[in-house]
């Protein structure tokens, strides 16, 4: 793996931690959930073989942290953070942007606020309930998570909000622990600090959020809704694939389930490659 060059982006309320690899037209990375820059480590030093791959840490996560630890999260304002890296990094340039499950929605919202900065979008599983028609029942799943975590603490409501995304609410099974590498143990434990913050400010606000279908639908043209291979059913999964319906456009499918990106990294980076080529 190449080491990318780290550098970091002061914006309103933090500075952003941001990662550059490679040479060519800008592909800019948003992740999604705890992961950070780190998420992309299976497939960037691949896509910088065609592209300046840049990626970061989201504003309050890991590397990035808030000037006031308590300040509430607004899906506009980090769809701006990704404006200032793509006006930084590609100025006057139209980019392409990937965006995975809470930077999917965030990237959804740069097209429909700044269409002339993106060439084109792949928003992979963004969980944006508001569209689907059942949304008032995961509403009440967001309201019972934000209850849990003021009542319980983080892991109870962690489990909370994990059952509400799988099929059917299936509670899954523990997982045995293993031994990580050093670099691989470092950023497991950046995820783990991040979860407060993750379910406390940015789950509540961001599967709140409704975007515009009929904006997002006059620039279908520039923009790839993509579902995991094996989400069929999860709540992502249907959001993302209902969003898609309405826009009249079909889901790609990307191998593995809603973190395909970490599972399968190599066919994962190569079908982005593809759609970013059509």
């Amino acid at each position: 793996m190449t080491d990318p060059t780290v550098r970091s982006l002061r914006v309103s309320g933090t500075t952003l931690h941001y990662e550059v690899r490679g040479r060519g037209p800008l592909l800019l990375l948003i992740p999604g959930g705890t992961g950070g820059a780190a998420s992309f480590d299976g497939v960037a030093d691949d896509l910088a073989a065609e592209y300046t791959v840049a990626t970061y840490d989201p504003r309050g996560m890991s590397r990035s942290p808030l000037d006031d630890p308590e300040a509430e999260q607004r899906v506009a304002e980090h769809a701006d953070d990704a404006l200032r890296m793509l006006d930084l990094l590609s100025p006057g340039e139209p980019a392409r942007v990937f965006g995975s499950s809470s930077g999917a929605i965030a990237a959804l919202h740069l097209l429909a606020c700044h269409p002339e900065r993106v060439e084109r979008l792949v928003a992979h599983e963004p969980p944006v309930v508001e569209v689907l028609p059942d949304a008032s029942e995961h509403r009440a799943l967001i309201a019972r998570v934000r209850e849990t975590f003021h009542a319980e603490g983080v892991v109870p409501a962690l489990a909370v909000f994990a059952a509400g995304l799988r099929k059917g609410g299936d509670v899954a099974e523990p997982q045995a622990r293993t031994e990580l590498p050093p670099q691989a143990a470092a950023r497991a434990e950046r995820t783990m600090a991040d979860l407060p913050y993750f379910v406390g400010r940015i789950v509540p606000s961001f599967m709140s959020y409704a975007p515009d279908v009929h904006r997002l639908e006059a620039l279908s043209d520039r923009l790839v809704l993509a579902c995991g291979q094996d989400s069929h059913g999860e709540l992502p999964y249907r959001a993302a694939a209902f969003l898609a319906e309405l826009l009249g456009t079909e889901p790609l499918h990307f191998p593995g389930g809603h973190t395909g990106l970490t599972t399968h990294p190599a066919e994962f980076g190569e079908l982005l490659r593809k759609a970013f080529r059509a």
